[in-house]
Parts: structure tokens; C-alpha cells; sequence
């Protein structure tokens, strides 16, 4: 608009004062011009824009009010009394001020703006007159003439600073309205906003000031709100010049754009709907810094509480999304740590979360793949809703991660969780049902080989599954509830877990007991065995071996200390005890204080383990009571989740499993009266569970509670006769245990056991001077010949003879255990006994192999009989197949680690190195009744596949050269004899046949075969001649058709009839062909010495199908017999089948 011309005065140009108001000029004193100006103000004050007369009456004193004397007055209330009068003279002559000049409005304007400085001190005198200057100038809105000045932006700049820097928390609501008004009212009718007004207004929102000044951020906040309509397009434009343009001097807070954006949305979404794609431009940055400055900024506001613009901005959403994926590391930590929130506030968003926390939880970044276990967990404790199952899966997947720390993450937030909603109940049973896999996935972590898992999992199984600070009685049935829902593995774990605790403190107290032994080299030497494994059973074996040693040296140091441990791990104490002893021990060791101190660390691992936190006396009691709760049907058990019977059988197995690791806490009337209660019940289970307790606890009953022994005996009795063979089993070992009179008993239960009888003899001798065993093994042998049925009259139903089958394998495992025996087994005796690992009942190899297992890994059997697993190549069931296989890498291992810590070990490495099993296999396969022809390819592929069963293991790793080594000794053995049949051109034919079938596996596995061999083999002479220096057999056993089927595996058909009829089972009328009884040449011997291999129609199969069939037929109870799958072939040894393992029966 335009200025009006000045305003004329009186004609005389005299300036007139109000009645009562003389002359002001620089003559009088401040004290008289204030007096003077008060009333000038309330002249003013009074007048209104009606009032035309006084308006040209004063016309001459508004324009001298604006002269240098009043402007730059020195003294404040002065300059405030103008300052109202001036805002009373625009308010008056509005809309056309009297003040033409641009030069002179801009000087009065800044000098108004700087005396609402005074509103700052609402405690000064003058407050109401600042109060009612802001006032006038906010209903006026007198500012707005400035929008005529060209450097209008001055003004208002230094009105909003001054606004923003007096605001307060001492001033009411009226005070920031009027504020409010006066700005709004700038920034709503102005032509626009600049850069500078604009960074006036955002600076008080930039975290630094907000925290200083919150009066000023909340007046902010509010005029933004108010003004979002106009003032958006600037704020978009200042953005777009520094995001897009990167024209970051436009501002100084070019700097500050990110936290003004969470700011700004915070304040008002519409702030920013055209900032929003600028955004997403930058999230596409090739920075990777300006990338993170970006996520971290849009995870503020995606995952803020009340925030929909996930919802509302579906392209910058995916955008993000985006960024779980980034190259840079960083990002994606943000990214990670952003799903916590955002699950947390907006669980709408977790299915769009799901995937990309999938990608991220295999991230290769081990900081990344931790922070999705954080995210998860984190809200699943806030609302176990907040997480779908998929997201647990994730977690539970990295309780295998290859790293500690993450594993660690994973197991105790699962913990967490179990604890919170299974045991504590906090949302509902539903939510319990949703997670109750944690407890037996947890416990499952126990099979890892790691010490560190193993010790996590006992220590999340004390504190959060079963807490050790609960009452007794509240512990036990968290205990009796868990155990009955655990699935198989999970009870195996646990089970494992307090028998290597119960181990543990085995050793701790074999450790006392030497501390009481006067002190020798023996003595020192067996506490250092101790020592060392007692280690291995704690975190960092290395550090944890220097640790012991330094806690063995206090032992013998402190007495006080030894009485201390000696009563933790006595068997009567307490579980109140045990911690209290704990706190002494820890106490003793703290001091000298440390800030770290890893030894009591170590200390403290070594006594959680072996303190009994959990049974005492008084838990196996309740555990007692809770089982007779179960069967009197007075139980919770159907609230938990289970069926009375499946607590009753969880209840007294897990009592089973006690009665071995603390038998002292079960001796009471009381328990074994509720156990008694159990024998009587019908379940088989329940009853044999209930005698094995009695067995393993019952050893003072007969001396210390007569009631109790004559209430068991006849029941055992009982249980003996007529129960099932398990129970009568576990009845004649109870009897054995806890009575003194045992003979007596057992005379009146069964007729002696004659193998296991003539087993014990033979085994109680340990020498054969009189023959004895030769006959034994004789009858052994007949046994498995004649498939458990000596008399051969078939009277015996399938199940016994399996047993017995398995009971005469056994017998000879057993004996080859004991030197003297095992010199006196023959090769035809020994190939016998192996052929029980392919018995046609799935039971029967089931077991021999675990016993023929558990006797090799602890080095009681020859190493020969390892060669047997080679034969579970042949199993038709997969599982057998990988049960063997693990046994198979578990015996070489330890006979690995044997060697290792064993320098005089090698001195027998023929007996120890695993490698030298290969002679054994090759002449066990050389004599398998299956390998009839040569040349034949299907047996030569059985052949091949059987060596490569055991040559797998034995070649995962070339150490010191094995490869060649194995190559050697293969080649060392052609050039042999097989000492079974020595002048037998077929026998040794196969055997060489199978040493080339070796070769050509050996050297098709293996690059490195071929390098010289560190040492020469040495072969076993009881199944190889020595080598003749005449003979050099240099002779190719496989022709090339042979080479290729045994490299590809696949065999071209051929159209011969005879030849394609080989190989079908045989039918129910093919009948086994009786042997033909020959007297025996030498009675010293337990093997006829003129047994020689007869070669009648012999059966290819070692089941026929319809033989199986019938045998399923006849057996109904268990042993199972388990129909062949997979073209894999079983074992039934036949007559025929003795006959060509060059063995004659007597």
C-alpha cells in the first residue's frame, strides 16, 4: 500500500500536551519526564480511532514521541512509556499510521521490539505495562505495516528472537497467546516466510535448545500448528534445497535437518507431506553414512508411538524396508534395532518385519544376528502377542549359532520368556501353550559339545525353569509338571545333566579323599589326573586347568575350606546347606577384593555344578507326595497339562533317574511306603521304574527298616515269576542289591541262566587251563548257528530265540574283553559273532550294537571288533545306519585323544591307532557269507559300500599322512595270504579282490594317497601269513566293467534268466539245510581244524520277505523284526552260512 502523506500538526505547529501535562524536553529530569509520559500514556490509553479531534489535537506530540530523544533514551522507563504510547498511536491512527518514513517505522519498530524484552521479569514493577504493550501490538497486529518496508525481515526476525528468548515458565497463558498472535499473524499475512524468520522459529527445536528453553519449544510447536497451512511450503522448500540440492549453506541449521524432521513430524504430520519423498531419495544415497543418518531418522518415525505413516506412506515404507538388506553394516544394525520398537508400537507392522528379521537372523555380521534375538525378545517380554511364531522360530534356530555370544542371547531370552508365561502364567494358558517348546528345545542344547552351552542350560535350568529359590514343595511340582512334558530328548538331556553333575561331585570327592592321603608322588600324580579332568568339565579348559591347580593348592592350604566343600557334596546335604556353603567357600576366596577376579568365576562355575540346589531330603519327599496325589487322583494334573498316568510314569521316572544321582535323599519309610504303593499299580512301566528305585536306594532296607523288607520281598518275588521280562530283570537285581541272603532268594525265583551264568564263570576265572571257554565259545557259536534254537525242534516262539541270539553275541563280546579269552576266539568264531550286527530282528541289532559300542569306546574290546560297524552298511534302516556311523566317529575319537594324552599309547598303537582296523574289515568282508562270487557286481558293490562306511570316518582328515598309510597297508596285504584258508585259491582270490575294492576307493577319495607312507604297517598275523619274499602279487583283481559299476554305482542288466534269478528271496518252503555233525579233531581247540567251506545253494538274502513276515507273525511281543527296505540285505545265518565261514559245530 501506499504511505499517506505526513499528517499536518497545529497551524502553528505547537505541540500540544494533554490537560495537565507540561512541556517534555531534554531540560527535566528522567524522574519528571516519566511523570510527565505516565499521563501522556493514559491520554492514549483512553482514546479510541473515533476520537478525530484529539487524534489531530495530539497528531504533533505522536510525532515528537518518535523523535531521537525519546528513541534513545537512556533510561528504561522512559523508553517504556514511549514504547506503549507509539503502540497506542498505531492502534489510534490505524490503519494509516502517522509516521511516513520507511526509515523512521523501521527505527521504531526495532526500538518497540526491544522493550518487550522487559516481559522476561514477571516480577518487576513494570510488568503490567510490558504486559499491556505486547497486548496493544498483538490485538493491532501492528507489525503487519512493516510489509511495506523492504527490509521488513529485520523487524521480524528481531521481534520473534526477542519472543523466543523472554518466554518462560513464569508466564501464563495470556502472555503466549498474545505471542502467538502477534507472530501467527506475520507469518499467516505476510507474502511469505524466509529462510532466516524460519530458522528463528526451528532452531528451539533442536534438541540443544529445546532442553534449554521449553517454554520456547512448546511456543514453537504451538505456532507451527497454527500457521501449517502457510508455513509448510517454506519448510518443504528449505529441505529440498539442503536433502536434494545439498545446498547446506542456505541455513545454519543445515546440520540439524534430521532431528528438525522428527521434530516437525512429531509437532504436526502435515509439516511435512512434501519433505517425505525427499526421503526417500536419500534413503537410495550412495553415502553410506548419509544412508544410516536417514534410517535412523525414519526408524524414529515409523516406530514412534502414535505414528501412521507406515500406513500413509506405503512407498517411503517399502523404501525402508529396503535397508534390512543394506551393504552397510550399520544400516542394517539400525534397521535391526528399529523392529523392537516398531513390533512393540505397532504390531499391524510385524508381518511386513517378519521376512526381513529372517534374512537378518543369518546375517554374517554376529552384532546383527544378536540384535534380532534383542528385537524378539524384547517384545515378546513387553506382549508375547507382539510375536508370531515365526520370529521365535528365528530365535530358536540361533540357539545353534556358531558364535557364544549369540547362542547365549538366544537361550536366556527363550528362558526369559519360559519363565515369565509358562511358569509365572502372566498372559493365560494360551500363551503357554504358544511357547511351551522352549523347555525342551533349551534342554536339547545340552547334546551340543560345547562346555559353555552345557553349563548355560544347567544355569537357565536353575534359575528360570525349575528356580532354585522357590520353597520346596513349590519347586518340586515345577519340577514334577516339567518332567512329565518334556519330549524324549529333552528327558534325556536332563537326565544326562544330573549324571554329570552327580559325576562332578564324584570327582571333587575322590579330590577330598586324596587331600586326607599323606602326601606322595602317587598321591600328587592322581590329584593332578583329577585335576585335569575336573577342568574339562568347566569353561576354558586351558585357563580352567591353571585355576584348579591354584584352588587344589587352598584345599590342602584350608582346612576349614575342605570341611566346607566336603559337607556341599555330602550326600545328606540340604539344599539350604548347599548355598550356605556356597557363600562360605565364595567368601573365603573373595579376598583380597579384585574388580575381576576369574579364579572365584572359575570357583563359582565349579560349585553350581556340584552344589545340590534342587533334591535334598525334603524334595524327593514332596516329589512323593505329588506321585501319590497322582494315583489317588487328588491331583493338579489335568490343570498342567497332563493325564494322571502320564504323571504317575513321568513322576516315577524322573524318581528313577534320582534314586542313581541321590539314592541317600530316598531313604525314609515314607517314600519307599508310596514306592510300594507303585509296585502294586498295574502299569508295566510304573511297576519296573518303581523296582529299579528300590534297587538303586534300597541298600539299608534290610538293616534299617524290616517293614519295608518284608512288604518288598514277596512282591519281588511276584514280580520275578510273573512278570514281564523287564520287571523280573529288574526284580532279581533288586534282589541282589539290598538282600544278604541272595542265594536263598534267587533259588526260589528261577533255574540258573546258563550263558550268562557260564559267562560270569568263565569271566570270574580269567584263564582257560581247563578248556572250559573253548567249549563255550563252541556253544555260543551253535547258538547263533542255529538261530537261538540248539535243539532245532522249533518249539522256542521267535522273540526268545532273538534273545537268545543276542544273549550268545554278548556272551562273546563279553569274553573277548578279557585277554586271555580273546587269544583263544578264532577268526571264523570272531566273524560269527560280528554277523549279530545284521540279525534279521531290528532289537537284536539294535542292542548288540550299543553294547559293542560302549565296550570299544572304553577300550575294552580289541580294536578288531570295530571292523564290525563296517557290516551296518548293510542295515536296511536308515536310523541303525546313522547310529553306527556316530559310533563309528566317537570310538576314533577317543582313541584319538587316548593316544594324544597318552605318550606310552604308542607303543601299542596296534591295538589303539584307529587305522588299523582296515586289515580286520578287509578280512571280515573277504569272509562274508554274502560275498560268494568275486566278479559278481552287485556283491562288489555291497563291498565297496561297507568299506566306505568305515573309510569315511577314518579319512575325514589326513593326519600325519593316514591317507598313504592306509593305501600302504592295503597294498602290504596283497602281497599276503589269508591265515584262515592259507592254501585256499578262492578264499585268498576274495581277499584280494576286496583289497583292490579298498584301493580303488582309498585312492578315488583321496589326492594325497599316493605320497610316501611315514611308516610301514604292521599286519595282524592271526588273520594274514607273513609276506613271502617269493611272491609279489602285482595282479589287477577288478576289470574295468567292475571299476565303472563301482564309480558310478549302476550295473547294466543283463538277459540271462539264470543269472537275473540270483537274487530273488527265497520262499517260506526254502527251508535251512541241517549241518552235518563231523567229530572233532582236537579237543584243545574250540574250532574243528577240519572245518573246510562247502558251497551248497546258500541263500543271497539274509532275510527272505516271507520268512520276515512270518516272523513278525509269531512274534508278539517285542523283539520286532524288521522288514528289509531299500534293497538293503539283513542276516540270517543259516547252517550253510557257518559253513562258509569255515565253521563245524560240535
Amino acid at each position: 500500500m501506499e504511505f499517506p502523506q505526513q499528517q499536518k500538526p497545529a497551524a502553528d505547529g505547537k505541540i500540544i500536551y494533554p490537560l495537565g501535562v507540561k512541556e517534555i524536553t531534554d531540560k527535566i529530569s528522567n524522574d519528571e519526564v516519566v511523570k510527565r509520559l505516565k499521563l501522556v500514556v493514559k491520554t492514549y490509553m483512553d482514546m479510541d480511532q473515533d476520537s478525530e479531534e484529539e487524534k489531530q489535537q495530539y497528531l504533533a506530540l505522536a510525532l515528537h514521541l518518535a523523535s531521537e530523544f525519546f528513541l534513545r533514551n537512556p533510561n528504561k522507563d522512559v523508553r517504556l512509556l514511549v514504547a506503549c504510547c507509539l503502540a497506542d498511536i498505531f492502534r489510534i491512527y490505524a490503519p494509516e499510521a502517522p509516521y511516513t518514513s520507511h526509515d523512521k517505522l523501521k527505527e521504531i519498530f526495532l526500538f518497540i521490539t526491544r522493550q518487550l524484552k522487559g516481559l522476561e521479569d514477571t516480577k518487576s514493577p513494570q510488568f503490567n505495562r510490558y504486559f499491556y504493550l505486547l497486548e496493544n501490538l498483538a490485538w493491532v497486529k501492528s507489525y503487519n505495516i512493516c510489509f511495506e518496508l523492504e527490509d521488513c525481515n529485520e523487524i521480524f526476525i528481531q521481534l520473534f528472537k526477542t519472543l523466543f528468548s523472554v518466554i518462560n515458565n513464569s508466564h501464563n497463558q495470556k502472555v503466549q497467546m498474545h505471542m502467538l498472535d502477534l507472530m501467527s499473524s506475520i507469518i499467516i499475512e505476510g507474502d511469505g516466510v524466509t529462510q532466516e524468520l524460519l530458522d528463528t522459529i526451528l532452531i528451539n527445536l533442536i534438541p540443544a535448545h529445546k532442553n534449554l528453553n521449553k517454554q520456547a519449544y512448546d511456543l514453537a510447536k504451538t505456532l507451527l500448528k497454527r500457521t501449517v497451512q502457510t508455513i509448510e511450503t517454506c519448510i518443504a522448500s528449505f529441505f529440498n534445497q539442503v536433502l536434494v540440492m545439498g545446498k547446506s549453506s542456505v541455513s545454519d541449521l543445515s546440520e540439524h535437518v534430521f532431528d528438525l524432521i522428527q521434530e516437525l513430524f512429531a509437532i504436526d504430520p502435515l509439516l511435512l507431506v512434501s519433505v517425505m519423498p525427499q526421503l526417500e531419495f536419500k534413503l537410495k544415497s550412495n553415502d553410506g553414512e548419509e544412508r544410516l543418518a536417514v534410517v535412523k531418522l525414519l526408524a524414529k518415525l515409523f516406530g514412534a508411538k502414535d505414528s501412521e505413516l507406515a500406513t500413509q506412506n506405503r512407498p517411503l515404507w517399502q523404501c525402508f524396508l529396503g535397508r534390512f538388506n543394506d551393504i552397510h553394516v550399520p544400516v542394517r544394525l539400525e534397521c535391526v534395532k528399529f523392529a523392537s520398537h516398531c513390533l512393540m508400537n505397532h504390531p499391524d507392522l510385524a508381518k511386513d518385519l517378519t521376512e526381513y528379521l529372517k534374512v537378518r537372523s543369518h546375517d554374517p555380521e554376529e552384532a546383527i544376528r544378536h540384535d534380532v534375538i534383542v528385537t524378539i525378545i524384547n517384545a515378546g517380554k513387553k506382549d508375547l502377542n507382539l510375536v508370531n511364531d515365526q520370529l521365535l522360530g528365528f530365535v530358536r534356530e540361533r540357539m545353534l549359532d556358531k558364535r557364544w555370544r549369540v547362542r547365549k542371547e538366544a537361550m536366556m531370552g527363550l528362558a526369559q520368556l519360559y519363565k515369565k508365561y509358562c511358569l509365572h502364567h502372566e498372559a493365560g494358558k494360551e500363551s503357554a501353550q504358544k511357547i511351551s517348546w522352549i523347555k525342551d528345545k533349551l534342554l536339547h542344547i545340552y547334546y551340543q559339545n560345547s562346555i559353555d552351552d552345557k553349563l548355560l542350560v544347567e544355569k537357565i535350568f536353575a534359575q528360570f525353569m525349575v528356580p532354585h529359590s522357590l520353597e520346596t514343595e513349590e519347586k518340586m511340582k515345577c519340577l514334577y509338571y516339567l518332567y512329565a512334558c518334556l519330549d524324549t530328548n529333552a528327558v534325556k538331556a536332563l537326565n544326562e545333566m544330573w549324571k554329570c553333575q552327580n559325576m562332578l561331585r564324584g570327582l571333587v570327592r575322590e579330590l577330598l579323599d586324596l587331600h586326607k592321603q599323606p602326601t606322595s608322588e602317587a598321591n600328587t600324580t592322581a590329584m593332578f589326573g583329577k585335576l585335569m579332568t575336573i577342568a574339562k568339565n568347566l569353561p576354558d579348559p586351558g585357563k580352567a586347568q591353571d585355576f584348579m591347580k591354584k584352588f587344589n593348592q587352598v584345599l590342602g592350604e584350608d582346612e576349614k575350606l575342605r570341611l566346607q566343600l566336603d559337607q556341599l557334596i555330602s550326600p545328606t546335604c540340604s539344599c539350604k546347606q548347599a548355598e550356605q556353603c556356597v557363600r562360605e567357600i565364595t567368601r573365603k576366596l573373595t579376598y583380597p577384593k579384585q574388580p575381576t577376579n576369574p579364579f572365584l568365576e572359575m570357583v563359582k562355575f565349579l560349585l553350581e555344578r556340584i552344589a545340590p540346589v534342587h533334591i535334598d531330603s525334603e524334595a524327593i519327599s514332596a516329589l512323593v507326595k505329588l506321585l501319590n496325589k497322582s494315583v489317588e487322583g487328588t491331583a493338579d494334573d489335568e490343570d498342567e497339562g497332563v493325564t494322571p498316568d502320564a504323571a504317575i510314569r513321568a513322576g516315577l521316572e524322573l524318581l528313577k533317574v534320582l534314586s542313581f544321582t541321590h539314592p541317600t535323599a530316598f531313604h525314609s519309610a515314607e517314600t519307599y511306603e508310596s514306592l510300594l504303593q507303585c509296585l502294586k499299580m498295574e502299569d508295566d512301566k510304573v511297576a519296573e521304574a518303581a523296582i529299579q528305585i528300590f534297587r538303586n536306594t534300597g541298600q539299608k532296607i534290610e538293616s534299617e527298616l524290616p517293614q519295608i523288607r518284608s512288604t518288598l520281598i514277596p512282591i519281588l518275588h511276584q514280580k520275578a515269576k510273573r512278570g514281564t521280562p523287564h520287571q523280573a530283570k529288574q526284580a532279581v537285581n533288586c534282589i541282589h542289591a539290598i538282600f544278604h541272603n541272595k542265594e536263598v532268594q534267587l533259588a526260589q525265583i528261577f533255574e540258573v541262566q546258563a550263558i550268562k551264568l557260564l559267562v560270569r564263570w568263565l569271566l570270574g576265572m580269567k584263564n582257560n587251563q581247563s578248556k572250559s571257554a573253548n567249549s563255550t565259545l563252541r556253544l555260543l557259536s551253535a547258538m547263533l548257528v542255529s538261530e537261538g534254537d540248539l535243539t532245532e525242534q522249533k518249539k522256542i516262539c521267535k522273540s526268545d530265540m532273538s534273545r537268545l541270539r543276542l544273549a550268545a553275541g554278548s556272551a562273546i563280546l563279553k569274553l573277548a574283553q578279557e585277554p586271555c579269552y580273546h587269544d583263544i576266539i578264532t577268526p571264523e568264531q570272531f566273524q560269527l559273532c560280528g554277523l549279530v550286527i545284521n540279525d534279521e530282528c531290528y532289537q537284536v541289532r539294535q542292542i548288540f550294537a550299543q553294547k559293542l559300542h560302549v565296550a570299544l569306546v572304553k577300550l575294552l574290546l580289541p580294536l578288531e571288533y570295530m571292523a564290525v560297524f563296517a557290516l551296518c552298511a548293510k542295515d536296511p534302516v536308515k536310523e541303525r545306519r546313522a547310529h553306527a556311523r556316530q559310533c563309528l566317529l566317537k570310538n576314533i575319537s577317543v582313541r584319538r585323544e587316548y593316544i594324544k594324552q597318552n605318550p606310552m599309547a604308542h607303543e601299542k598303537l596296534l591295538s589303539l591307532l584307529p587305522e588299523y582296523v582296515v586289515p580286520y574289515m578287509i578280512h571280515l568282508l573277504a569272509h562274508d557269507p554274502d560275498f560268494t562270487k568275486p566278479q559278481d557286481f552287485e556283491q562288489l558293490r555291497d563291498i565297496k559300500e561297507c568299506l566306505w562306511f568305515m573309510l569315511e570316518v577314518l579319512m575325514t582328515k589326513n593326519e600325519n599322512n593316514s591317507h598313504s598309510f592306509l593305501r600302504k597297508m592295503v597294498e602290504n596285504i596283497k602281497q599276503t595270504k589269508d591265515a584262515q584258508a592259507p592254501d585256499d585259491p578262492k578264499a585268498n582270490e576274495k581277499l584280494y579282490v576286496v583289497c583292490d575294492v579298498a584301493l580303488f576307493v582309498i585312492t578315488n577319495k583321496s589326492t594325497s594317497c599316493h605320497l610316501d607312507s611315514p611308516k610301514d604297517p604292521v599286519l595282524p598275523t592271526k588273520f594274514f601269513t607273513p609276506p613271502d619274499k617269493d611272491f609279489n602279487n602285482d595282479k589287477d583283481y577288478l576289470s574295468s566293467e567292475a571299476r565303472n559299476v563301482l564309480l558310478t554305482g549302476k550295473i547294466q542288466p543283463k538277459q540271462t534268466g539264470v543269472l537275473g534269478a540270483v537274487n530273488k528271496p527265497l520262499t517260506v518252503t526254502t527251508v535251512r539245510r541241517p549241518y552235518t555233525k563231523t567229530a572233532v579233531s582236537d579237543t584243545g581247540s574250540n574250532a574243528s581244524t577240519n572245518s573246510q567251506p562247502i558251497s551248497p545253494a546258500t541263500t543271497k538274502n539274509r532275510y527272505s520277505s516271507e520268512a520276515s513276515e512270518a516272523g513278525a507273525r509269531e512274534n508278539e511281543e517285542n523283539p520286532q523284526i524288521v522288514k528289509a527296505e531299500g534293497g538293503k540285505k539283513v542276516r540270517k545265518l543259516t547252517c550253510d552260512n557257518a559253513r562258509k565261514l569255515g565253521i563245524n559245530l560240535h
